[in-house]
């Protein structure tokens, strides 16, 4: 291939193709300063000078700028780079972690998105071919949580120099509005008594104990199948939270808030008493010794709890206390148990701070998650500084 140097710039060329059709490249030599060595960037296929020389140009600024990863990278796509990514952290993240983020990759991220350049996808195609199909098909909730992945994986790219900056961070996602939908995800109090009311009633003494636990502490599911008899101070009345587990196994909590010790009153206490006495007659009667690190919660058959088990008996519950939505399911999700812990306290004027350790999250996750609650006691707070106002110039003027 003959090269015929510009007039215009000495490191860029023009060239015919194979069709005979004039192109332009540039070859750029550069220091590189973490290695010392003298390399060479070039790049070919410009259909015009002008593009071949502002392609130049950005080189040169990022090579003067020291950011000499982008230019070696410049090719590499967004599958390989999400390859990478995965493969980078695969001893970093707990199992479903992986997993939840393995599946998002291979399934959405990589057909739509993989043959991209990662350095050349911009915001605007971005929302076009992924936020804007996906949404097609999938409920707000799933599109807002493959685009927070996505996120995550572009901010480590940055953070390995392959990127100068996240471009997707303002991306909008449409009906974005049925996000709140989780905000409604709790039971008012009159609700959550016919639902404990419910509970009680069955003669599985485990069903009553693990739903009245969940529900007085605001613990997730994990968490709670994760509750060995050594983690309840029967003096103190605490339940201490070390692990969670499902059916992939045991494994630490999911965040460091997530270790916390979490004050109950005499009812959880008193009735842990009760559920441990049967725990006891159960481990007999199958020939086994009681032992403070076995999990708490257990079938008759002395087999720990976890997964459908528990999806069938709160949905069981929520069915024959009555409490469904217009289409006839369930008004809440287990995970609403949570939720409805934490509105309670917050619209019992309780520490944000407090109710934060108390779930294992940051008082800035409770304002997020919980903004919607926060912001209706914000508005009482202010009809009853208005109202002390109003009562305290009628009474002047009546004074007067």
């Amino acid at each position: 291939m003959e090269l015929v140097k510009s007039t215009k710039e000495k490191e860029v060329y023009s060239y015919l193709n194979n069709k005979g059709e004039k192109l332009w490249m540039f070859r750029h030599k550069y220091h590189d300063g973490l290695t010392g060595k003298r390399k060479e960037k070039k790049k070919s296929g410009f259909k015009t000078e002008k593009a071949a020389i502002q392609a130049l140009l950005e080189v040169k600024a990022q090579t003067l700028r020291g950011e000499t990863k982008l230019i070696e990278n410049d090719n590499i796509t967004i599958s390989q780079w999400l390859d990478a990514w995965l493969e980078m952290n695969k001893n970093k993240w707990k199992v479903t972690t992986m997993k939840q983020r393995e599946l998002t990759v291979k399934n959405h991220l990589k057909p739509l998105l993989g043959h991209f350049k990662l350095q050349k996808l911009d915001r605007i195609t971005y929302q076009k071919v992924f936020i804007d199909k996906i949404e097609q098909k999938l409920k707000p909730g799933t599109v807002n949580l493959f685009h927070s992945i996505f996120k995550i994986a572009i901010n480590a790219a940055v953070e390995e120099e392959l990127l100068a900056r996240n471009r997707f961070t303002k991306v909008v996602i449409k009906n974005e509005a049925e996000l709140t939908k989780e905000t409604n995800n709790f039971l008012t109090i009159v609700e959550l008594n016919e639902f404990l009311e419910v509970a009680k009633r069955y003669e599985n003494i485990t069903n009553y104990t693990f739903l009245l636990v969940a529900v007085y502490t605001g613990m997730r599911k994990g968490e709670a199948c994760g509750l060995q008899w050594q983690n309840i101070d029967f003096k103190n009345n605490t339940i201490t939270i070390e692990r969670t587990r499902d059916e992939k196994g045991t494994r630490t909590p999911k965040t460091k808030n997530s270790y916390r010790k979490i004050l109950v009153d005499n009812l959880v206490i008193d009735q842990l008493k009760k559920y441990q006495i049967w725990c006891k007659q159960i481990l007999l009667k199958h020939g086994k010794s009681f032992d403070d690190q076995l999990f708490i919660f257990i079938t008759e058959f002395n087999n720990p709890i976890h997964g459908m088990a528990i999806h069938k008996l709160f949905r069981d519950t929520m069915f024959k206390a009555g409490i469904l939505n217009d289409d006839g399911e369930p008004k809440i999700t287990f995970h609403g148990l949570r939720h409805t812990h934490a509105t309670i306290l917050l619209n019992g004027g309780q520490n944000v701070k407090v109710i934060a350790e108390r779930l294992g999250n940051t008082p800035a996750m409770i304002y997020q998650i919980y903004g919607h609650v926060m912001k209706e006691l914000e508005e009482q707070t202010m009809e009853v500084f208005s109202k002390s106002l109003e009562t305290g110039t009628g009474a002047k003027s009546g004074a007067n």
